[in-house]
């Protein structure tokens, strides 16, 4: 009898070491490979039209083209070594994962493919830049945020994940940021603002008109965003589940009431709603349920994002004055002041069904305001080093007053937005 239960055991004895192995699972590997193409489509698509309706005629290709720039090179850098440093084995950054060395078609991140996990970062890594160049168009030289784009997402971009999500002990205080609150937003934003303040104002800043291109650029631009952004938040559950849901809903909520919150403010100060002002709004909306989609519920979401709006008009109309740095489309107001709020908030609105076991309100926001701290702080410090690299490879960084003047779609590209 003992014989023949001992021969049945180890039978089952592989059956049993097979079930400890991480699997694929289909199903998350379907709806990641969908997640992935939305938060694809958010850059070189959703923020180009965005960018571009917002800034003038003759820099609109310029515009567009670094959000293309971006996930071009965002991309080559990221699968060379961004992902290693950001989710390789290490406490300050990673390492081991040199041009992808050990994954293939085997390798399992959770329940999906990790190639798959490497790609759907890849996109972050790209948005995150090209976020930054937002504040400083018009008078980059392109060839210097290329190379900018590179060393940041290597040098910026990739230890901040590391330490949010990749495994950096020691950098990691516990924060709460479900979907790039921090490591996306408040480290963009701050970049771009370095940048800015390092470039100076523009030429004309104030001396002539500086209406968007085109408001329906715009608004369409940020429709694609809205779209892309369910990948962004619900994606980052990395399965096909409840949470996933959770971060879906939220995210429309909280980008709806984004639109409500900065044309209601925009109503009561300038007694007009506009639709750039309403597209922009969605996009706070958005950015601020970044960090709370996976904890926070519709009540949470409605507050979130209606506040996210709200301070973005006021951020842009009248703290932004209060600072004399042309930042050119105010990325550090949307994205940045919007990415404090956000992180802050996901402390204050986790719902009861998703709330973490022994949740302390009191140590949870001092841990989203140290990693706030210590993204503003490297981010600041290390994108400076960055950008004066940069230029000092390509031989200065900003273009000369005349190509300024007369556009850089022009001087730069050598085309036009519309040929009439």
């Amino acid at each position: 009898m003992k014989k023949g239960l001992i021969s049945f055991l180890a039978l089952l004895a592989p059956v049993f070491a097979f079930a400890d192995e991480a699997k694929i699972n289909g199903a998350d590997t379907a709806w990641m490979i969908v997640a992935t193409a939305f938060v694809m489509l958010m850059t070189p698509a959703g923020l180009a039209l965005f960018y571009g309706g917002l800034t003038r005629k003759k820099n609109v290709l310029n515009t567009m083209g670094m959000s293309l720039i971006a996930f071009a090179v965002g991309t080559l850098v990221w699968v060379v070594a961004g992902y290693s440093i950001a989710f390789g084995a290490g406490d300050f950054i990673g390492t081991g994962k040199i041009m992808l060395a050990g994954i293939t078609d085997k390798s399992v991140h959770e329940t999906i493919p990790e190639l798959l996990f490497v790609a759907f970062q890849g996109t972050f890594a790209a948005i995150a830049v090209a976020i930054a160049s937002g504040s400083m168009i018009e008078r980059v030289k392109f060839s210097t945020f290329t190379v900018f784009a590179a060393l940041w997402i290597l040098v910026v971009y990739a230890p901040v994940t590391h330490w949010a999500w990749g495994g950096g002990s020691s950098l990691n205080f516990g924060e709460m940021d479900f979907a790039g609150g921090t490591v996306v937003h408040i480290n963009a934003g701050i970049a771009g603002f370095v940048v800015a303040m390092i470039l100076g104002k523009r030429k004309d800043l104030g001396k002539t008109a500086m209406k968007p291109f085109s408001p329906i650029l715009v608004v369409l631009g940020s429709a694609l965003l809205w779209f892309g952004w369910f990948g962004f938040n619900a994606g980052s559950e990395v399965a096909s589940d409840g949470v996933a849901a959770n971060a879906f809903l939220v995210t429309n909520v909280a980008a709806s009431l984004g639109v409500i919150g900065w044309l209601i403010v925009e109503y009561i100060v300038y007694k007009k709603a506009t639709l750039v002002g309403g597209a922009s709004g969605a996009v706070a909306g958005l950015v601020a349920i970044t960090p709370a989609s996976g904890s926070a519920d519709v009540m949470g979401a409605i507050i979130i994002g209606v506040v996210g709006g709200a301070l973005g008009f006021i951020g842009v109309s009248k703290i932004k004055g209060m600072f004399k740095v042309d930042d050119s489309l105010d990325a550090f107001w949307v994205h940045g002041l919007v990415g404090i709020w956000g992180s802050i908030a996901t402390a204050l609105f986790i719902a009861p069904y998703l709330m973490p076991e022994n949740f302390n309100l009191g140590t949870q926001i001092v841990a989203q305001l140290k990693a706030i701290g210590l993204t503003i702080v490297y981010s600041g410090i290390m994108t400076a080093v960055v950008y004066f690299i940069s230029a000092l490879v390509t031989g200065g960084g900003r273009v000369d007053e005349e190509s300024e003047l007369r556009g850089l779609d022009e001087t730069t590209h050598g085309e036009e937005a519309i040929n009439l």
